[in-house]
């Protein structure tokens, strides 16, 4: 008996250690990202605390180019910075904020509304953008100098323009409901929930978040299809570039999100594995069911710089 009992606290000395083993990982990570990644981040944090229940996560949303001025210009303390478009991490945080740079996920444009909606019995592909010009129709978009949506939702207006062959119709769309205009593209869910404005141009994966109506845009407008890239990149708008006062050209490009560690993270080594988490098999399961496709593994023009344990996510640059 007491041989049996002796086995017995032998096992579980070997079995309690491993069990209770205190957590590497601790202390408080703060994550900026764009408003989009919202509902994902929020579930891939949950997923991630479980792991470690030792850290304590602060999510920041706001546009993209707002979270990147938080870092260069107000200095604020950020261990993930999360862009729904990876050249504002490109061409604001690198090389003097950061070092590399990792494209994670995709999404597309949308034309976003509900069931109160003006026209909304009748709005469609092919028509779309004659409602939205009509006065007693409303729509918001962000705003292009903070936020990366709001910068395509621009380009979109230029290639609808092109796809319906309707020569002033960006003119006109720029001139409507400027009043509507905010911040990032998830501010203006509380403006169609309110039935202030009736249409938004917003991203795929939100209207699928908040279980909302859209529209699909044809592929040669939403800004998904590599296959259309040359034809997304003829046409740009000007938005605020890094100085101030300055304005720079922005292409349309394919839409594709970015994440980077910035060089003065608080908690880098939290931050790292928070990333490899987000790029794994489980963070990227979490960003498709919410209607944002990984894609991972991506090639990455900062290949070299990127962490070892980070590198399996990445492609180097071929010639």
């Amino acid at each position: 008996m007491r041989f049996c009992v002796f086995l017995l606290a032998l096992s579980l000395s070997f079995s309690l250690p491993a069990a209770g083993k205190k957590d590497a990982l601790a202390g408080e990570l703060t994550i900026f990202h764009a408003g989009s990644l919202s509902v994902p981040f929020k579930e891939i944090s949950d997923a991630f605390i479980k792991i470690h229940p030792g850290l304590k996560i602060n999510l920041e949303s706001a546009g993209s180019r707002q979270c990147a001025r938080k870092i260069t210009e107000l200095n604020k303390p950020c261990d993930v910075m999360a862009s729904s478009d990876f050249t504002v991490i490109d061409s604001l945080l690198i090389p003097d904020y950061a070092e590399w740079n990792i494209k994670f996920a995709a999404n597309e444009m949308a034309i976003v509304y509900h069931q109160n909606s003006r026209m909304s019995q009748v709005i469609n592909e092919q028509n779309w953008y004659r409602f939205l010009q009509m006065k007693t129709v409303a729509f918001g978009r962000a705003d292009p100098d903070s936020d990366p949506c709001g910068y395509r939702s621009v380009i979109v207006m230029k290639l609808a323009e092109l796809y319906y062959k309707t020569p002033g119709l960006t003119e006109s769309l720029l001139k409507k409901d400027i009043r509507y205009i905010r911040p990032k593209e998830v501010d203006l869910l509380s403006l169609l929930e309110a039935n202030e404005i009736d249409y938004i141009f917003l991203y795929k994966s939100v209207a699928l978040q908040h279980k909302l109506k859209y529209i699909s845009l044809p592929d040669e407008i939403n800004l998904k299809s590599p296959k259309f890239i040359d034809l997304y990149a003829s046409v740009s708008t000007e938005i605020s570039g890094t100085e101030p006062g300055s304005k720079t050209l922005q292409k349309g490009d394919v839409m594709t999100y970015g994440v980077t560690i910035p060089k003065n993270a608080p908690n880098p080594v939290a931050a790292l594995a928070f990333v490899d988490f987000l790029l794994g098999k489980k963070g990227m399961a979490i960003m498709e069911k919410n209607g944002q496709p990984g894609t991972v593994p991506s090639v990455s023009e900062t290949y070299t710089l990127l962490p070892e344990s980070l590198k399996k996510y990445a492609l180097p640059v071929t010639k």
